[in-house]
């Protein structure tokens, strides 16, 4: 009879994970004392979640307290290609690489509950499974769990699949063995750190999210300070860089789940393309991916910065359109792209035709080139 871990590395190896792993609740006793001092220096910026959650994401054992082993599971999601060759295609917008297939929420949910189903009805104990929506920390838990380690980047690294995993989490009552914690081998090396467009890193394994293009992409509310715009280039929806430089990539394989293969829609869109949408177009063509939880407007304002980066002048008709756009983040954007990529005359001309009207403050500081 083979043991229970066996037993549960097999169905979750046929419910298409690539990484199974176990450990104990009580195995990263230093990871909330990390996560309070990151929350204190404010380098969360506007993600209110993190604090909202932060007791309950410190310690394991207080989402659930008769929890006795954790089982991590890893599925790599890895490109075809190196997406950081995209980013010299100026004229095209640059999608990370985990957003331009499925929304891998839903995706991996279905798979733990595959597997939590299996190992609740062989021994009648509890499980709950958790992927990254719910406040587990599944970086420091995968690294307990001997699945990789967290990087300088702060990412988990694996010796076989390099910075392509998706994580998830089953909790159970069941006591399983642990297995034996990965080390680091990240040794001297700094790719990740001085790749990085925006300087996100005030050191090693310390990330500053305020400056992270991941975080003022996907996570920012607001209008995107001045100083970032430009290092942003034609990213669009997150960044990869740091991840992408990584030299046990090496080792990495393209992913074998289909779901998560780019679409023509996220793969590299030109920018043109994507100028033009409204809002229900907008929906409708990221219907699916993790795309489209930014929504239209905070959307259109990376493109716009992409846009005004591109030095493409075929773009300026679809960016004069936006300066009359009903939202002011867009119309803010829109304004400055136009200034990248128009002379001083033209550009002075719509400023007097527009600026007059203009009531939002962020807009008319865009206009009077002031920085926000």
């Amino acid at each position: 009879m083979p043991r229970l871990k066996d037993q549960i590395h097999a169905c979750a190896l046929e419910a298409g994970f690539d990484i199974i792993r176990f450990t104990t609740p009580d195995a990263i006793p230093f990871s909330g004392a990390r996560l309070m001092e990151f929350l204190a220096e404010g380098r969360h910026g506007d993600m209110e979640w993190m604090e909202t959650t932060a007791e309950r994401r410190c310690d394991p054992r207080s989402l659930w307290a008769d929890a006795r082993s954790v089982i991590v599971l890893g599925l790599n999601y890895g490109p075809e290609s190196d997406p950081m060759e995209a980013l010299s295609q100026t004229s095209n917008g640059v999608i990370s690489v985990y957003a331009r297939g499925r929304d891998y929420h839903d995706l991996i949910k279905k798979k733990l509950k595959r597997v939590a189903g299996w190992l609740h009805r062989e021994r009648d104990c509890e499980v709950k499974v958790f992927v990254d929506t719910a406040p587990v920390m599944e970086k420091p838990l995968a690294q307990a769990a001997g699945a990789g380690w967290q990087g300088k980047h702060t990412n988990l690294v694996s010796r076989e699949f390099g910075s392509w995993l998706f994580l998830g989490t089953i909790f159970t009552t069941e006591p399983l063995e642990p297995d034996e914690e990965e080390s680091d081998h990240c040794g001297a090396c700094r790719a990740c750190l001085d790749v990085c467009p925006t300087h996100a890193f005030p050191n090693a394994y310390e990330l500053d999210a305020r400056r992270c293009i991941s975080y003022l992409t996907i996570e920012h509310q607001g209008h995107i300070a001045p100083e970032f715009r430009e290092s942003i280039g034609n990213r669009i929806f997150g960044c990869d860089d740091c991840l992408a430089v990584c030299p046990w990539n090496k080792f990495a394989q393209k992913s074998r789940e289909a779901r998560f293969a780019a679409r023509a829609e996220t793969e590299n869109p030109p920018l043109d393309q994507l100028l033009s949408l409204d809002d229900a177009a907008f929906r409708v063509r990221f219907a699916g991916t993790p795309v489209k939880r930014t929504g239209r407007d905070r959307f259109l304002r990376n493109v716009l910065i992409a846009a005004g980066n591109s030095g493409d002048k075929t773009l300026l008709p679809q960016i004069e359109n936006l300066l009359r756009d009903e939202s002011e983040l867009v119309r803010a954007m829109a304004v400055w792209a136009s200034a990248q990529l128009m002379d001083a005359v033209e550009f002075n001309a719509r400023r007097a035709e527009l600026e007059p009207n203009e009531r939002d403050l962020n807009v008319q500081m865009e206009w009077q080139g002031v920085r926000i």
